[in-house]
Order: structure tokens, then sequence, then C-alpha cells
């Protein structure tokens, strides 16, 4: 008889746990919160204007010439150094390796050329980790710091007066990385005019944008992609300044006014 109820018994508990798997638990599991997804620096894209002529038929345009990497564009180098139109160059310590023919140029005509500062290997300088057209931000006040006085070492070590401007790849900031830049010492040059695209636009494009730059304006062209179209408007544009009477200065040599509290 015990031998018969303890069988039961068995089958009973048996039967229950082959239910219990097929059955879904009636309390669901616990629900798992996503992690944050961490929130977008504000990035800014400063302009910079410098003081005007104010006189009739003379406008005052500043060039600015980004050396990011690859060459140097002789169309333009030579342009400039032909026709004694000053300008500023901003240099990345990558470029400086690359180039130093160029670069004797820049240090054999110093009434033509001032030389400041692109950074060290051309990231981003934004203190927070973001992708800014598809290149990856230096992601902190340290990277920022490293980018900044990377690029300064560079261009010292190339025989280059000490910089006091600096411009970021891609011209964009957040605010924090701002304050830092300014903090060692840097003003921080925006523009006013885009004259090439990023080297990416069309030579007549390019040259119609740099031909309508106004008193006051800050250009910012390329000077490192001698294969682009973009090169070509630009020697032909600082050729029809020339012929307007635009007087050419250099950021060293003037007044300027720049926001987001880049030049104060």
């Amino acid at each position: 008889m015990n031998r018969i109820l303890l069988a039961s018994a068995f089958l009973l508990v048996s039967i229950s746990a082959a239910f219990a798997d097929e059955i879904p638990s009636a309390l669901p599991p616990p629900a798992v919160s996503p992690a944050p997804k961490a929130l977008a620096p504000k990035l800014v894209e400063p302009h910079l204007h410098i003081a005007r002529s104010n006189v009739a038929g003379h406008a005052r345009v500043a060039l600015t010439f980004d050396a990011c990497m690859g060459q140097a564009d002789e169309r333009i180098l030579s342009t400039l150094v032909r026709e004694r139109i000053p300008a500023t160059i901003f240099v990345t310590a990558r470029w400086l390796k690359r180039n130093p023919a160029a670069v004797a140029v820049f240090l054999q005509n110093p009434d033509l050329f001032e030389l400041e500062n692109h950074g060290q290997n051309h990231i981003p300088a934004v203190d927070t980790p973001t992708l800014i057209y598809g290149i990856a931000s230096t992601g902190s006040p340290q990277a920022v710091r490293q980018e900044v006085e990377g690029g300064a070492a560079a261009m010292v070590a190339a025989g280059i007066p000490a910089p006091h401007w600096f411009r970021g790849s891609t011209a964009k900031y957040d605010l924090s990385a701002i304050g830092e830049i300014r903090a060692m010492g840097y003003r921080i040059a925006g523009y006013s005019v885009n004259g090439d695209g990023g080297s990416l636009l069309g030579a007549v494009i390019t040259e119609k944008r740099i031909a309508s730059a106004k008193d006051g304006d800050v250009v910012i062209s390329h000077v490192n992609q001698p294969t682009h179209a973009a090169g070509e408007g630009v020697a032909k544009a600082l050729v029809d300044l020339k012929a307007k009477g635009t007087q050419f200065v250099r950021l060293q040599d003037v007044e300027d006014t720049g926001d987001d509290k880049t030049t104060e």
C-alpha cells in the first residue's frame, strides 16, 4: 500500500514539474532600463571679423589658409608670393613634416606670411567624444591640450615663431574647449567667408565666393589640396580681389572681433 502511495506521489510531482516548464510564469521578468545615451555636445563655429578700412574701393580683407595634411598647393602659394599678397597660414604638425620646401618659402617671406597653429594631428578640439564630419574629436580636456600644444611644439621645432592663434580641425568647438584654449593663451580663429567649402567646391564657385569678400571679412580656404579644382578658383580670386584694390592683412596686423568669446 505504501509503495502505491509513494508511486502516486512521485507521478504527481513529475506531472507538475512538466507543466511548470510549459506554462509561463505569471510574473514578467523585471524591466531593465536602457543605459542613458550621452548627450551630443553643443558645437559652435565661431565667426571672426577684422577692423574695416572704411575706405571706398579699398576693402580690408584677411586671407587665412588651413594646411591640414597632404601637399602644398603651389597654385595658391606661388600666386601669394608673385602678387605679394599677405596671408595667415594655419599649419598642422603633420603638414609641416611633409612640406619642408613650402615651409622654407613661408620663412623666406616674413613680410607676407604669418604662421599659426592648426593642431598636432588635425583632430577637432572638442573635449567630449563626438564625430564631426566623420572625424572623431579629441574627446577630453587633456587631449585638447595635447592637440594644441603638440601643434605649437612642431612649429617651434621647424623654426617658426611661437603661435598666438589657434584654429582646430573642422573649425568647430564646444564652449568648454574654447575656454580651455583661451586659458592657454590663444586667440581662436573663426572666419566670415568660407571660400572653398573645405577645398571641395569647384573652381568657379570658389572664385566667386572669395572674390565677394567685403570690408572686414576673414576668408578661410585651404592650401593643402593641389589636385582639387578649388585651388584654381582660390588663385584666380586672389588676383580678382587685388585688381579691385583690396587691402590684404594678416591677423597679427589688425584688430579683430570674434564671437563665442574666442578673442575676448
